[in-house]
């Protein structure tokens, strides 16, 4: 699992910088995807922020799966058929 920290005063540009350097440490060029096509970064970072427990948000960027969390960006591993979050 890979993790890109994030600092607690950082903007929703700091957080799209997380994600776009996971993403391309993923192999992933930044002409492949529009990532504003699969999240809002400005509604992630409101929603991490304001959150008062921990909050994990999931989402799928060109098959890679990606966490978000207040304490950075990971890549998920892929979980086996069936498997239960």
């Amino acid at each position: 699992m890979d993790r890109s920290p994030r600092a607690e005063d950082s903007s929703s540009t700091d957080l799209i910088v997380a994600i776009i350097e996971t993403l391309e440490a993923c192999g992933l060029d930044r002409d492949d995807y529009h990532l504003y096509d699969t999240v809002d970064p400005e509604a992630l970072e409101q929603l991490l922020d304001s959150s008062t427990r921990d909050i994990e948000v999931r989402f799928t960027v060109e098959g890679i799966r990606i966490a978000v969390t207040s304490d950075g960006v990971d890549v998920l591993a892929d979980e086996p058929a069936g498997a239960l979050d």
